[in-house]
């Protein structure tokens, strides 16, 4: 049975791809990974590649600060998450720290503050110590520092 699937021109594949990165930041890796969906040849990918970087479609460093800005501003992830995704990403430690260094320390702990503190009081267990697990587990899933977490959670339920 043979499968019948688009095939695309280097032209062609690079319009689509303009329009992908013109919509949101992407990464290198979101690029290839689109590339590969689309069945093209890895001499190709890297030619799109290229072109796109050379034309401001594509830079990582745009892609981590907005990355790491709207994750930690959306979704309220700590700076252990944040790092995880952007490597996850294969983005270079150079560029993470310098994403990761534009969220100001007052700003991230106001926002660890405000996360807990909601999180504690949607908890509906009655004993301290499993209220203590539950919220300490939920920011530490959510990628804050072990030992801002414990103080936080120590802080908040007694």
């Amino acid at each position: 049975m043979h499968i019948n699937r688009k095939t695309y021109t280097l032209a062609e594949a690079l319009t689509k791809l303009q329009h992908f990165c013109a919509y949101q930041e992407r990464c290198h890796q979101d690029v290839y990974d689109k590339l590969k969906g689309m069945h093209m040849i890895p001499e190709a990918i890297d030619q799109i590649i290229v072109v796109l970087i050379q034309d401001n479609y594509l830079n990582e460093e745009r892609f981590s600060k907005a990355f790491v800005m709207g994750k930690f501003r959306i979704k309220k992830w700590g700076r252990q998450r944040l790092i995880l995704e952007l490597k996850k990403r294969h983005i270079t430690m150079y560029l993470i720290e310098k994403a990761i260094a534009e969220i100001s320390e007052a700003e991230y702990l106001e926002t660890l503050d405000a996360l807990a503190r909601k999180r504690c009081s949607s908890i509906r267990e009655t004993n301290a110590l499993k209220r203590k697990k539950k919220l300490a587990d939920y920011l530490l899933y959510r990628g804050w520092e072990s030992h801002l977490v414990y103080e936080k959670v120590n802080a908040l339920i007694d």
